[in-house]
């Protein structure tokens, strides 16, 4: 996010004051030469505004030369400065006018990433950790594919819960899904990435930060030819953001596609354990090794700030991506590892997923409840979160009220690029049932007007 605050209170239009204080960046070296800008439509979600003044705010400055659009990439900071401009201001800048009154700020996110934590595991939790402290760390750089210990109890756990038959060998463990993406990302071979759209908006963004045009892959259709993409980044278990199960047929379809096309398909196993009204579906990475990557999280099952993931690729990238690692030293903290180790042979992460599981099949619908009357719901009750289509004044009606009341809900267009899908992403994870009602509360309260 960029250092920079809007003043709603003030007479200067927003596009102006966004394209002033970005142009003072600029000039004071904050942002330097080369330096890639968030995009429009993601600066406009952190700075609660209509993506209409951020792209205004860019096209003014891309006009005076201070931007650059690359096409497929994002906008940049120009190579070359303007004729005449010094590297730092002649004046001091301005800073922006205090705000006396501000709208409340949002203190509980109903996302999609903030998983329930069950108060009565805190005491397995503290347990891991002062397991850590007591335990004797490696001498020097560890194993890049992970403590080996921890491979091994992943190895068995995604063998009994995803249905992969693995050697712990073949795991490298990660600091989370997008360090697996750009962990593998420069192995691929030239080319752009096809990622669902609507979907993961920091897998989108990881693709362009490594210099990869995006190809949208429409989320709820079959895909049946995958072009010059030479990779498609996919959430089969429980997409992302509409909760979509990938069928069967669409799933060989697929990995028939990257066939032709000699691509991998990413797999992003996304909340796949979360599943409440039928069994977990196993794995893409079951029906074909050779072509799968297959990225894993702990983020959901445990807490995001634990920042670990695996990472299993086919052999030939398996090797690549080792390579690199060791170079680069390039690996997940130790602390970390050693900490899921213990929460594993506890068998403390399995009582958490279950009551987890627990929590969402209970406030899942309770949410549809509430939502029915005023939208549709665009995939199954299943994981920490629901997706409700509906159009978009009544989605922004609806977040704003949610803020105002304190709570902070994703639209759903700020997941999607092409496709114009419409409506809101409704977490129920990372709050508290009365919480939950109040937003919900809230939610409703703007759409019935």
């Amino acid at each position: 996010m960029l250092p920079v605050t809007l003043d709603r209170t003030s007479g200067e239009p927003l596009p102006a004051q966004l394209a002033g204080q970005v142009r003072s960046l600029v000039l004071s070296g904050t942002l330097a030469t080369g330096d890639r800008l968030p995009s429009s439509r993601a600066l406009a979600a952190d700075l609660g505004v209509s993506r209409a003044v951020t792209e205004q705010a860019y096209d003014q400055l891309a006009a005076e030369g201070w931007l650059e659009a690359r096409r497929g990439s994002g906008t940049y900071v120009t190579t070359t400065r303007p004729s005449g401009v010094t590297s730092r201001p002649t004046e001091p800048t301005p800073r922006p006018t205090r705000v006396t009154s501000r709208p409340a700020q949002p203190t509980s996110r109903l996302d999609t990433g903030t998983p329930f934590f069950d108060p009565r595991l805190e005491p397995g939790w503290r347990r891991a950790w002062r397991e850590v402290s007591v335990a004797a760390p490696p001498r020097g750089y560890d194993d890049p594919r992970g403590l080996a210990e921890l491979r091994e109890a992943l190895a068995a756990r995604l063998g009994r819960t995803r249905g992969l038959d693995l050697h712990p060998d073949e795991i490298i463990v990660t600091a989370g899904t997008t360090d697996g993406l750009r962990a593998l990302l420069p192995e691929l071979r030239p080319g752009p990435v096809a990622v669902e759209d609507p979907g993961y908006r920091a897998a989108a963004e990881t693709v362009l930060t490594y210099g990869r045009e995006v190809i949208d892959l429409p989320a709820v259709e079959t895909v049946r030819d995958l072009g010059a993409a030479v990779a498609a980044y996919v959430t089969p278990a429980h997409q992302h953001p509409l909760g979509r199960v990938m069928p069967a047929a669409d799933r060989l379809s697929l990995l028939e596609a990257a066939r032709r096309a000699d691509a991998v398909v990413i797999e992003d196993d996304y909340d796949s354990e979360f599943r409440y009204d039928v069994a977990p579906v196993p794995a893409m990475a079951t029906l074909d090794r050779g072509r799968v990557v297959y990225l894993g999280t702990a983020a959901k099952s445990v807490v995001p700030t634990l920042r670990l993931g695996w990472l299993v690729a086919p052999p030939d990238l398996h090797e690549l991506i080792l390579r690199r690692r060791t170079i680069t030293h390039a690996g997940a903290a130790w602390p970390s590892q050693r900490a899921l180790l213990t929460l594993l042979r506890d068998g403390w992460l399995d009582k958490a997923v279950r009551s987890a599981r627990r929590v969402y099949a209970e406030r899942a619908p309770r949410v549809a409840e509430a939502m029915t009357p005023y939208a549709t719901l665009a995939g199954p009750l299943a994981g920490m979160y629901s997706t409700w289509l509906l159009p978009e004044p009544d989605a922004r009606c609806a977040r704003d009220a949610a803020r105002a009341a304190g709570f902070e809900v994703n639209l759903l267009s700020t997941y999607a690029r092409s496709t114009g899908l419409t409506g809101l992403v409704i977490g129920f994870g990372g709050v508290t049932d009365a919480e939950l009602d109040q937003a919900l509360t809230a939610l409703t309260g703007a759409l019935a007007c």
